[in-house]
């Protein structure tokens, strides 16, 4: 059953009662002016749609983009030393893990603070191109840099905390999170 039908003839049906009733509401002295005058303002201007011009959106800050993912793997390391319940005996391999991490962070930092505040205009292909190539070697130089003391502090975990490290991660910060959308 559509209801696309129902959809097209009720706002006729409407617009057919306010063109029959509008003469006689007039007279009668209980209608309310404000009302007219509504009814008889020109409609605002509808917002633009999927196909707009993508210049007129707001201005992009990689910088703070930059800088909100490493809080944010700072934050997720923070809440996984809490969730494995680490024992005295795996500190030592976390510690090393954690310094390693922390170093990488201070690199992306200072690749971060490098990157410009807005970009009011969309870059041109090869310039996203070199963008993107530039963020993968920046995260492959960092998973160089993290994975061998990841491995040791892994090779310490029990089988349970195991598996709470295995979970999938949460992709764009969705922390955990179901996706709704027409992906």
């Amino acid at each position: 059953m559509s209801f696309r039908p129902l959809f097209l003839a009720v706002p006729a049906i409407l617009y057919a009662g306010l063109l029959m009733g509008a003469p006689a509401s007039a007279l009668d002295s209980g209608f309310d002016d404000d009302f007219l005058e509504l009814a008889q303002a020109t409609p605002p201007a509808a917002p633009p749609g999927p196909g707009a011009d993508r210049r007129e959106r707001a201005a992009f800050n990689p910088k703070a983009v930059c800088l909100d993912q490493v809080a944010r793997r700072a934050g997720n390391r923070t809440y996984l030393k809490v969730r494995l319940d680490l024992k005295p005996e795996q500190m030592t391999a976390w510690n090393a893990f954690a310094k390693a991490s922390d170093d990488a962070d201070v690199k992306d930092t200072a690749r971060c603070n490098a990157l410009p505040t807005d970009m009011k205009e969309r870059p041109n292909y090869v310039d996203r191109l070199t963008m993107e190539e530039t963020v993968m070697k920046a995260r492959v130089e960092r998973i160089e840099a993290v994975k061998p003391t990841l491995l040791a502090f892994y090779n310490t975990l029990s089988p349970d905390q195991k598996t709470v490290l295995d979970r999938p991660r949460p992709m764009g910060g969705m922390m955990g999170r179901p996706h709704h959308g027409g992906r």
